[in-house]
């Protein structure tokens, strides 16, 4: 995994843009066997397709505890810079919450109230395949800010799928950010909502984020939630 990332590019990104591109996060080896655990049932707690629900196509699973190292690293070595920009936006929305600086005191949170599942997932696409617009919120703790990371090879192992974040301002027709992705990099993006600077203050706009239809080949990707579910 990348260590050394530039938190401050990051969180403008995040503030102008509405999500931002961090390049190499995972390394191709690793992007490989996470994807091959997506056949391995005892890994996970339970499977989603997403056609059944009216979620679009294709399906994900859910991992159980314990995450596997890699995903684990993930959620532990980016938590606390995300706090940080988290409690900075909490701040600007004039929202009282505040966000621990250790991951296990937010779970600790999440658990004291029912919230004891992990939500970290491993998505699978095939040709035909989207997903549409959605918010992954689980309960009544929700951590603002989660990624995902691209574990295929576009124009090698698929083609289409690209990642679409909406964002809807207030009395203003949405707008839409596509996010070009290669293997191994990741998005981060917010979950639900975020502030936007105005001229009387800063003021929230809405979030959602889904795929393009695949055109054709498999799309693995990994999705990293901090929060847990009930």
């Amino acid at each position: 995994m990348k260590t050394a990332l530039d938190w401050q590019a990051i969180e403008d990104d995040l503030n102008r843009h509405g999500c931002a591109l961090v390049p190499g996060l995972l390394a191709p080896a690793a992007c490989t066997a996470l994807a091959a655990q997506y056949d391995e049932p005892q890994r996970f707690r339970s499977r989603v397709v997403m056609e059944r629900h009216g979620f679009g196509r294709g399906q994900y699973q859910y991992f159980a505890y314990p995450l596997p190292e890699p995903v684990a690293a993930l959620r532990m070595a980016l938590y606390a810079p995300l706090a940080a920009i988290a409690n900075r936006w909490q701040a600007a929305l004039g929202l009282e919450a505040r966000f621990p600086t250790e991951h296990d005191a937010f779970l600790a949170r999440c658990h004291a109230a029912g919230q004891v599942r992990p939500t970290s997932l491993l998505l699978r696409y095939g040709e035909g395949d989207y997903n549409c617009l959605h918010q992954d919120l689980y309960g009544e703790h929700v951590f603002p800010l989660q990624l995902a990371v691209l574990l295929s090879r576009p124009q090698l192992d698929f083609t289409g799928g690209e990642f679409v974040l909406t964002e809807q301002r207030p009395r203003m027709q949405s707008r839409v950010e596509v996010v070009p992705l290669l293997q191994g990099d990741a998005v981060i993006f917010p979950v639900a909502q975020r502030p936007v600077n105005g001229v009387r203050g800063s003021y929230r706009v809405g979030m959602r984020h889904g795929v393009s239809r695949l055109r054709s080949g498999t799309r693995h990707t990994l999705g990293v939630i901090f929060h847990d579910t009930s």
